[in-house]
């Protein structure tokens, strides 16, 4: 039997509270280019970074991310660097799934840096969150199309969101070649080569939701079906991204 192309490899993040008012990892585990490190945190939250350790993921490459935020926790997650989608030496896409989880009155904050889609690449990310009712969560994707001076690779990301059981936010993006007719046209990305969200959930949206709104920018506001808002903006490039993705979350507090 012929071995699948590609790498497969795994992260797992667990935090649970100490009792004490504090966030512990029990379980802190990555595999192969999926390094995990814990570095300072602040107050009652634990701090993971995920550090790349080869570039990828490449053509055929399966790459799992798991984090779990237990009831009352704190945990944010960053990355030391951006990923970088690269072909293969197939033609075989690659994946990268990554899957949330937020217990009662505990809160994650998901913050990697950008994904960015190199010429020739194929990537499909696929993001699944589940939320208790009373969790508290700030996720933000940031995707670039092509390096500087070059076409983009094909990216598909799709995201979920359910609170409680109940899904409050199902959404799928497909860019570069090979995508639906019309994903850079004046109803897509409009020529724009950076695109981002943030989905905010906070248990006060629930009697107090955000207005929907257009920002200073072009980033926009819509509150969901639940105690939750997605963010969205599309800029030139990921400098300007950040910095209009920044501004309107600083537009909820």
């Amino acid at each position: 039997m012929t071995a699948p192309a590609g790498v497969r490899a795994r992260a797992h993040v667990l935090a649970r509270g100490d009792g004490r008012g504090g966030t512990v990892l029990p379980v802190l585990e990555g595999e192969g280019p999926l390094t995990v490190r814990r570095t300072r945190g602040s107050g009652a939250e634990a701090r993971v970074v995920l550090v790349g350790a080869m570039s990828g993921p490449l053509g055929g490459d399966h790459f799992t991310v798991t984090a779990e935020a237990a009831p009352g926790a704190r945990l944010r997650v960053g990355s030391a660097a951006a990923t970088l989608a690269l072909p293969g030496q197939g033609k075989a896409g690659a994946r990268y799934d990554v899957r949330l989880t937020v217990g009662e009155d505990a809160e994650l904050h998901w913050l990697p840096e950008q994904l960015i889609s190199a010429h020739g690449s194929d990537l499909r990310v696929t993001t699944r969150v589940d939320l208790a009712a009373t969790a508290r969560l700030l996720l933000r994707e940031e995707q670039v199309l092509g390096r500087s001076g070059e076409q983009p690779g094909r990216l598909t990301s799709r995201l979920t969101v359910r609170i409680d059981g109940r899904s409050v936010l199902d959404q799928e993006l497909a860019c570069g070649p090979g995508a639906p007719g019309g994903w850079d046209g004046p109803a897509g990305l409009a020529g724009h080569r950076a695109v981002g969200q943030l989905v905010v959930a906070r248990p006060e949206f629930a009697t107090a939701p955000p207005t929907a709104r257009v920002l200073a920018g072009g980033a926009a506001v819509m509150p969901l079906a639940g105690p939750c808002a997605l963010v969205t903006a599309v800029a030139s490039d990921a400098l300007r991204l950040r910095r209009l993705l920044d501004e309107a979350l600083a537009s909820l507090d």
